[in-house]
């Protein structure tokens, strides 16, 4: 019987960018606001791009991974100002409007 560990080796890879894009997105709010969004649109575009140009299979996975959840955190960007406006997180006093 043989192991197959590609599996396992791209769910975690998901995970550390889940993991790495949580914190990412809620210190981006608390700084930037929802106005830092096109850095996140410039980081999974950049990604998609490497991911389609790297031969390596794992790498390019990881970079889809990792370009893809940068795209998704946008929409989390967007979801924690609510978050924010309801009180779940705390709001930066010194940022302006």
């Amino acid at each position: 019987m043989t192991v197959n560990f590609q599996g396992v080796i791209l769910g975690l890879a998901a995970f550390l960018c889940i993991g790495i894009w949580h914190p990412i997105v809620i210190k981006a709010e608390y700084y930037f606001g929802t106005k830092i969004w096109w850095a996140f649109l410039l980081v999974g575009v950049a990604g998609i791009c490497g991911s389609l140009l790297v031969r390596n299979t794992y790498v390019s996975v990881f970079l889809g991974i990792f370009a893809f959840s940068a795209l998704w955190g946008i929409h989390e960007l967007f979801q924690q100002k609510k978050r924010v406006e309801r009180g779940w997180f705390p709001r930066n006093p010194k940022r302006k409007k």
